[in-house]
């Protein structure tokens, strides 16, 4: 098994650190990972984008030309990463800022309102998890628990309980929101 996933969106959004939690997830599962991240310089603002890959066998590159999954938190990233995503992937889109639909008939698209779902929670900087959530749930190939302990590694000092409990709570509405279009 070896899985690419490509999160994009604008700078702020999130995106290098959900790359970073589904890494990690299959890193403490024992699988091999990799995560090359890629952003502008404008950093907030400016876009952003980063690859993963989790597999049961040593990964030849981080680069992945036709990743498996794409999750894209704005419009320019769907319209960027759309045509790569490999013949029966996944495309999971942020359709609270992405008005229309996946164009393609040979990927499942998942429409998530994270930014929505993410207000109803009471923060907008968790629609990242809500998306991440969403991914999982599709993707299936690590459970909500390791996601969940591995976000709770990468923030635990960084942020309080509260924030990691909301973060959490987040996960959870993605995972729950993908489940609706499976």
């Amino acid at each position: 098994m070896e899985k690419g996933v490509i999160f994009a969106g604008f700078g702020g959004q999130g995106i290098l650190l959900a790359g970073k939690i589904l890494a990690r997830a299959g890193m403490e599962l024992g699988y091999e990972v990799t995560w090359l991240p890629s952003y502008g310089p404008e950093m907030r603002g400016g876009t952003a984008n980063c690859t993963v890959v989790v597999a049961d066998a040593p990964i030849g590159s981080p680069v992945v030309d036709n990743p498996d999954a794409l999750v894209a938190l704005n419009a320019p990233s769907l319209d960027k990463f759309e045509p790569r995503v490999a013949e029966g992937g996944l495309i999971v889109y942020n359709r609270s800022l992405v008005k229309r639909s996946v164009k393609r008939g040979d990927v499942r698209s998942i429409p998530v309102p994270a930014n929505d779902i993410a207000m109803e929670l009471g923060n907008p900087r968790v629609l990242n998890m809500v998306a991440l959530g969403a991914l999982i749930r599709a993707l299936g190939v690590v459970p909500l628990e390791a996601v969940e302990a591995a976000m709770r590694e990468e923030l635990g000092t960084k942020v309080k309980k509260e924030l990691l409990d909301l973060n959490a709570e987040a996960l959870r509405r993605g995972f729950s929101e993908a489940e609706k279009h499976l």
